[in-house]
């Protein structure tokens, strides 16, 4: 038996379930920090976040009944969603899974192929690659 005690796992992870612009912005927010501090980053989609990257809805936001949230946004140059996936994804320290699941709910299959997304799984693969994992994140 080792004495040796193993190093925690430095990895950050994402999940997204709700399409909100602002809630998947935060999320990938969190995830271009991590990236920019060098640590890894698994991003999980579910539901309405994965609805949102299948439409490929990501330049637009869209902050329902919140024009003057949408406008001081825009104003302040703030990063898209597009724009800080693009981050997360040239880091190379990012990957954005899809849940099967998800998809098939949203009958939603014919888009997997063009969605971007890394890797598609299921519950019982996300909760084995996300064992251990002390910072995560639900939005």
């Amino acid at each position: 038996m080792s004495d040796r005690v193993s190093a925690p796992d430095n990895r950050v992870v994402v999940f997204l379930h709700s399409g909100e612009y602002d809630r998947v912005h935060q999320g990938l927010s969190i995830a271009a920090a991590a990236t920019a501090a060098g640590r890894r980053v698994e991003v999980y989609l579910f539901w309405w976040a994965l609805e949102r990257f299948l439409l490929d809805r990501l330049d637009e936001p869209d902050f329902a009944g919140r024009e003057d949230v949408a406008d001081r946004f825009e104003a302040r140059g703030m990063p898209t969603v597009r724009a800080l996936l693009e981050h997360v994804r040239e880091s190379g320290l990012g990957t954005v899974a899809g849940c099967t699941g998800s998809l098939g709910a949203l009958g939603s299959e014919s888009k997997a192929g063009d969605s971007g997304i890394d890797v598609w799984l299921g519950w019982s693969a996300i909760l084995q690659r996300t064992a251990g994992v002390a910072d995560r994140f639900y939005l």
